[in-house]
């Protein structure tokens, strides 16, 4: 595979990309960087978000600097101002080595006195927001008339913003000869009236397929009512406890409004949305960097600057009008290798609009079931005994372990199990019990189509099973799926409706394969642990393990448990309690009687 020293890059770029662990460029890096290094070209490079861009182009433009001329030589100009410091920010890590190279980010919401002193002392790169730019170019504070390379990163999320005329305006500004490198996810009519009125024959190049989603991201929706949307967003983060997401809405004022209510709830939650000020938003984004917010409530016009490569889910609380803007979306998950998944909450009259995004992206969406409210307890409850098994003894407890025993004298293993477990487990327990079924009835065309993804083997045929392993043994839903098809030698459509859990799993077959899959994975091991499939008794993959039964012989149900204690690491260490940003309402600190969710 092709490494970054044979890209033509010089010692100084080779010495920050060993400091950065870089190891194997990326497939736009590795088909971007040798074109532009080689060749003072016009470049239209169209790629998926988090699929390495930046150090794309970066990488070529650092070391085709003058780094002993003052003047401005590169103008990069990004969507947003938080786009604009993270570009800034890497560009600054790739020249690090570089001597006397300066890199100024220059961007709305913040002083224009010192970006212009900052200009002023010599800047060689420039980072700049088009709004923030125009207003620079036409004050005389910056001159890129002598440029000699212009990037447009994101250039699809600058036109769907209106900045348009802005950047049509700034390009005019600079040099006919200068090279032009346009980065963007997909290709509107727009940025191809861009590309044609001030570049020169560009040489193009495509990560993947044009406008298509990336194979790491897997597409669903869920059908429900418009009153029940809501609801069906907090049973969606319930069902997945290690969930670290980020929830789209349309306006600034549904994004607000669902920030609150989920805070109220008491999940970890904030809200990212043009109303904020440049402060709140960096507040906003350093909690959740820090994972202390879970669910990040976003405008598509506030999202665009984040950049955080772990996310695990991606919610359209409400779809775009634009099917370009969901690709945008999808696209914060499944980066830097990782899988992700992106789900939709839509009602019967939107379902349309599905077929039409898969039709662009060329993936197909899985239509799921929201879970029901059994389902989140059994799935909750395993992750409670994940969170038993993994918490580190405190020793001051062995001061109070005589009174303790006292306490709990007679009381058998299995009793005291269930006894802790509901102190947590009863009370959500309580809340889910007799909620109502949320899932649209009655599907249509397209579902059911689709029937045998959804996992409603009531009318399929499919099975449903439980495996001991999940996130915490180093699995995602792809790599999952790849294990069952080898170990169990099946094809890739034999497979589906995989759920992966921090250290448990879901998976569907049909019906007829049965037999070999609970054979496979009699007395199953890997590394000496126990890998065990059963099945469950829940449809729609709440998890529910299969009843042993009373009628075992003793040596069986012995068999049973020495298997259980033979699960080292099945269990998860996470399962932080959601107890409100510090961002948000000051009753997200407090637990509410109504809360529609466990952690």
């Amino acid at each position: 595979m092709t490494k970054f020293e044979a890209l033509g890059l010089n010692s100084a770029l080779l010495n920050a990309v060993t400091d950065l662990g870089f190891e194997t460029p990326s497939e736009v890096q590795e088909k971007s960087i040798p074109l532009l290094l080689e060749d003072e070209i016009d470049l239209v490079a169209l790629a998926q978000t988090g699929t390495g861009k930046t150090a794309a182009f970066g990488f070529p433009l650092i070391q085709k600097i003058d780094s002993g001329s003052r003047t401005t030589q590169g103008l990069i100009l990004s969507p947003t101002r938080e786009l604009c410091l993270q570009i800034t920010n890497e560009i600054q890590l790739y020249s690090k080595y570089v001597k006397g190279l300066n890199t100024v980010a220059i961007y709305g919401g913040a002083s224009i006195t010192d970006q212009a002193r900052q200009i002023k002392r010599g800047a060689q790169i420039v980072v700049a927001t088009p709004g923030r730019m125009k207003d620079m170019i036409g004050r005389g504070i910056i001159d890129i008339s002598k440029i000699d390379y212009c990037i447009l990163d994101e250039a699809d999320e600058m036109l769907n913003m209106g900045f348009y005329e802005d950047i049509k305006d700034i390009l005019s500004n600079t040099p006919k000869d200068k090279s032009t490198w346009l980065f963007s996810a997909t290709m509107p009519r727009e940025v191809a009236t861009i590309a044609k009125k001030f570049m020169h024959n560009p040489t193009e190049i495509t990560v993947g397929t044009k406008n298509s989603g990336v194979d790491t991201v897997q597409h669903e929706y869920y059908v429900v009512g418009g009153r029940d949307r809501y609801s069906a967003l907090k049973r969606l983060s319930d069902s997945n406890p290690g969930i670290f997401s980020v929830v789209f809405c349309r306006t600034k004022r549904d994004t607000q409004r669902v920030a609150e209510k989920l805070i109220e709830d008491g999940y970890n939650a904030g809200a990212l949305h043009g109303d904020l000020s440049q402060n709140q938003r960096d507040l906003v984004m350093s909690s959740f960097r820090k994972k202390q917010i879970q669910m990040l409530v976003a405008t598509d016009v506030a999202a665009r600057g984040i950049d955080v490569d772990d996310i695990t889910h991606v919610i359209n609380y409400q779809l775009p009008d634009e099917i370009e803007i969901y690709t945008h979306r999808s696209g914060r998950t499944g980066r830097a290798g990782k899988s992700g998944i992106s789900m939709v909450i839509v009602t019967r009259s939107e379902l349309r609009k599905i077929h039409a995004i898969e039709k662009k992206i060329r993936q197909d969406f899985i239509a799921k079931k929201i879970p029901t409210g059994i389902e989140i307890c059994e799935i909750q409850l395993y992750h409670l005994a994940n969170k038993i098994r993994t918490t580190e003894i405190n020793e001051e407890v062995s001061n109070y372990l005589p009174a303790i025993n006292d306490v709990l004298e007679g009381l058998d293993r299995d009793e005291l199990i269930q006894k802790i477990v509901s102190v947590e487990f009863t009370r959500f327990f309580n809340y889910y019990n007799k909620t109502k079924d949320l899932n649209s009835a009655e599907p249509d065309r397209g579902e059911r189509r689709k029937g045998r993804e959804s996992g409603d083997f009531s009318s399929n045929g499919s099975v449903r099973y439980f495996i001991n392993v999940g996130e915490r043994d180093g699995y995602d839903w792809m790599s999952l799926k790849d294990f069952l098809k080898d170990t169990l030698h099946l094809g890739k459509d034999d497979l589906f409706k995989v759920d992966v859990k921090e250290s448990f799993s879901f998976f569907n077959t049909e019906a007829a394969l049965k037999d070999q899959i609970l054979e496979t994975f009699t007395d199953f091991k890997i590394k000496g642990r126990f890998v065990n499939v059963e099945v469950s008794n829940s449809p729609g993959g709440g998890g529910r393990r299969r009843d042993r039964g009373p009628g075992k012989s003793k040596d069986s149900r012995d068999r049973d448990r020495g298997r259980g204690k033979k699960r080292e690491g099945s269990f998860s260490k996470s399962g932080s309690r959601r107890s409100g940003s510090k961002q948000g309402s000051s009753s997200g600190n407090r637990r509410s009687k109504k809360r529609d969710g466990f952690y």
